[in-house]
């Protein structure tokens, strides 16, 4: 997720290189984002939190107590911190700095590296407007990004955060399908992909209702009707439906392990 939104964030050219600082574990990931990115790199994330405005904690919710700790005496007063961990929640942030840190709870996605991210953001209460703005610019160079409580954090996690894997799913059974078919691997991902690409494009900017845009689809007796049909019979939209609430329960589970 942070090698995406580095992406992000230069292809939208709101940063150049030499503003972005990034720490990781090995030498090996630090010359795979030098190299590809052009980044400034370091091995120290004390380093990081030394010279940054902007601190992004973009590591795995299993080891925030850890990085934390080591770096919470490194933090700027002015700086903003964001956190993009599933199921740690701002309180909880709090208690792992030991004192009172600027913060803001974010939930991108990995399209951001396309700049296609689906953003949701929760600051806590020392965060100013100007600040929540200017957190809203970063992620929005990289996609659409809004302000939402953080009692929906997990909801998002599950609607958004996760869910490009399900769409990845969806995307590969249709091109499974027609490569049995008899079309080529390489162009069935193609249609696929393409397809599901309008099809949310659609969504987006018709601002009509999904199920309205699936009837105009729909013809009487036709192809499409027999393929929702089987779909509904196979139980799609409740597979969905229990998948996205059990990943919202997992980032809930996460949060007070």
């Amino acid at each position: 997720m942070g090698s995406a939104m580095i992406g992000g964030l230069l292809r939208s050219r709101l940063c150049e290189p030499g503003q972005i600082l990034a720490s990781a574990r090995t030498q090996e990931t630090l010359t795979r984002l030098s190299s590809e990115f052009q980044v400034q790199t370091t091995p120290s994330n004390r380093e990081v939190a030394q010279r940054s405005d902007f601190l992004i904690l973009a590591v795995k919710p299993n080891l925030y107590a850890s990085v934390i700790a080591e770096i919470k005496d490194d933090v700027r007063l002015d700086a903003l911190v964001i956190s993009i961990a599933a199921g740690v929640s701002l309180a909880k942030l709090t208690d792992f700095f030991e004192k009172p840190v600027k913060l803001i709870r974010a939930m991108p996605n990995t399209p951001a590296l396309v700049s296609e991210a689906m953003s949701a953001l929760s600051p806590n209460s020392l965060v100013t407007k100007t600040e929540q703005d200017m957190a809203l610019t970063i992620f929005r160079s990289f996609g659409k990004a809004e302000f939402v409580p953080e009692s929906l954090m997990d909801t998002v996690v599950g609607v958004s955060g996760s869910s490009p894997a399900y769409a990845y799913l969806f995307i590969e059974a249709m091109a499974d399908a027609a490569v049995y078919d008899g079309m080529p691997r390489a162009q069935a991902y193609q249609f696929a992909a393409q397809a599901v690409y309008g099809a949310a494009k659609m969504v987006l900017e018709t601002g009509r209702h999904p199920g309205e845009l699936k009837d105009a689809v729909c013809s009487p007796g036709g192809t499409t009707i027999a393929a929702v049909a089987k779909l509904e019979e196979k139980g799609l939209r409740n597979a969905v439906i229990e998948a996205q609430r059990c990943c919202a329960l997992k980032s809930k589970e996460l949060g007070t392990a």
